[in-house]
């Protein structure tokens, strides 16, 4: 049997549940999950888009993400995507060095890391 994700965690500052709305929610689009109530009263977020699911837990002492990311393929739009982070202000980086891939970095409101590619059309 093969394996495959079941979800991402990400961690970010108390009291900043409108600043992921605004990001995970309204910039790229993806749908908030309710947490099971057992969870739910540990803080945090859950949002999804198609088979990509983020979960960001609450830490007092918070700490970005640097280096360590989640990878996002997106299928759908990725020049609308990348447009609407550059509009919204954030600092979009592009990296196209893995072969067969077009990728850039963004960092959510905390500071953690996100990569963002798609497959290239020209092979």
């Amino acid at each position: 049997m093969g394996w495959t994700l079941h979800h991402c965690h990400l961690a970010m500052p108390p009291g900043s549940e409108d600043e992921a709305r605004r990001f995970y929610g309204g910039l790229l689009g993806m749908d908030e999950r309710p947490k099971p109530p057992v969870l739910a009263a540990r803080g945090g977020m859950w949002f999804r888009r198609g088979d990509a699911e983020l979960h960001l837990g609450v830490e007092s002492d918070f700490r970005a993400a640097r280096k360590v990311h989640p990878a996002l393929m997106i299928d759908d739009d990725f020049d609308g995507l990348v447009d609407r982070l550059v509009a919204a202000g954030l600092e979009v980086r592009p990296d196209n060095l893995l072969p067969g891939f077009r990728r850039c970095y963004v960092d959510d409101p905390f500071g953690n890391r996100l990569e963002l590619l798609t497959r290239r059309s020209d092979g």
